[in-house]
């Protein structure tokens, strides 16, 4: 673990926080290692039946990632290994559950979207901003199997947020409830489940997943070129230099 992020067990619930409020929780290489960290350690916790994924503060669950880090590194291609992604690049057999406090954009997004269930906070936005920074969003890909195919394009094409009511409507959100309730209501359904038979529970997660499509190769061949191109880099340098991006298209 890292002091970026959290762990603790309440009445075999795992509570994962990503401890970064004044940078919005975004996804530095703190916390991702503190994830991943995090993630392991969960898998390999006996007395804990289900993740909750959450971030520290009412402003943010996870901006995304840290796109000065981003500028200042140049980051091309993220490695597989970048950031987790349940269910891709580490096994997660146990149910896990977003705790969506704010905004879930780009990454935060992502770790939203790989959690089995999410329940949001009224005041919570998601989006898939990654149109607007010139940047790239493969792990998207799995998407229109949650939403419909439109919405999951209205969100990819303008990268604009849409509202928890809006995502709960089109089934990307589970519940919504007021903020004050978030974590008690997050706890009380992660406890319901982890009171369940577990060989069922993990049984059932595996059948869910069962229809969903392996298309994450493909939607890496097709934005790998976008990673590599001026404008990737582009999008996080206008950001850190608080300036317009001068998109090129190269």
């Amino acid at each position: 673990m890292t002091d970026a992020v959290s762990y603790r067990v309440d009445n075999g619930v795992a509570w994962l926080t990503i401890e970064r409020p004044q940078a919005r929780n975004a996804l530095n290489a703190a916390v991702r290692e503190g994830l991943f960290a995090g993630a392991r350690r969960f898998n390999d916790d006996s007395g804990a039946k289900v993740l909750v994924l959450t971030g520290a503060g009412d402003k943010a669950f996870c901006a995304g990632g840290d796109l000065k880090e981003m500028a200042d590194t140049a980051l091309t291609v993220p490695p597989l290994d970048f950031l987790p992604q349940f269910g891709r690049n580490i096994d997660m057999a146990k149910p896990t559950i977003a705790a969506v406090n704010g905004i879930a954009w780009a990454g935060g997004f992502l770790l939203a979207q790989c959690c089995d269930l999410c329940v949001a906070a009224e005041h919570a936005t998601f989006a898939i901003s990654e149109v607007k920074v010139g940047r790239g969003a493969p792990w998207a890909a799995p998407l229109p199997w949650l939403i419909p195919p439109r919405i999951a394009l209205q969100i990819l094409l303008t990268g604009d947020p849409i509202t928890a009511a809006r995502a709960h409507e089109v089934g990307l959100v589970n519940e919504v409830v007021p903020l004050a309730d978030l974590r008690s209501r997050t706890q009380e359904l992660a406890e319901r489940i982890a009171a369940n038979a577990p060989l069922s529970v993990l049984a059932a997660k595996r059948t869910a997943y069962l229809a969903r499509p392996d298309v994450f190769d493909e939607a890496e061949r097709l934005w790998t070129p976008v990673y590599l191109s001026a404008d990737a880099q582009e999008g996080p340098a206008a950001f850190r230099d608080k300036r317009k991006p001068a998109w090129t298209g190269r």
